[in-house]
């Protein structure tokens, strides 16, 4: 069994900063890739960023390329994700979750955390 836990999230204002926090328990961790998702109210739930077990691949959703980095941390079993410049519309809440392979489709992640909400007012 796999439990992924967010922290971090928060209401700040537009250009603030946030760094979100993923906490993996059971399984082996640093064999998985690693994705954050996003969902705001009313609409899809999203890919935002993702990350290989190494390290050695890491790849951005358009939205937020030049403004989030993800990162992880295998010997604290640990995600991260570093959100500068945050605008409005990245109001959400955020997931973390679990693929066997690099990958952004949803559908290919099979353990998700609770999610942690943002909210960033303008």
């Amino acid at each position: 069994q796999v439990q992924l836990e967010e922290s971090g999230g928060g209401l700040v204002q537009a250009g603030d900063s946030l760094r979100l926090s993923c906490a993996a328990s059971g399984r082996i961790f640093s064999s998985y890739t690693m994705g954050w998702f996003r969902q705001a109210p009313g609409k899809e739930r999203e890919f935002v960023a993702g990350i290989t077990w190494s390290g050695s691949t890491i790849y951005y959703a358009d939205s937020v390329k030049g403004r989030f980095t993800i990162s992880r941390d295998n010997a604290k079993n640990t995600v991260y994700l570093q959100m500068n410049s945050l605008k409005p519309e990245d109001t959400a809440a955020y997931y973390c979750a679990r693929a066997p392979w690099p990958t952004h489709r949803r559908a290919d992640y099979d353990y998700w955390g609770q999610g942690t909400q943002v909210t960033v007012s303008s």
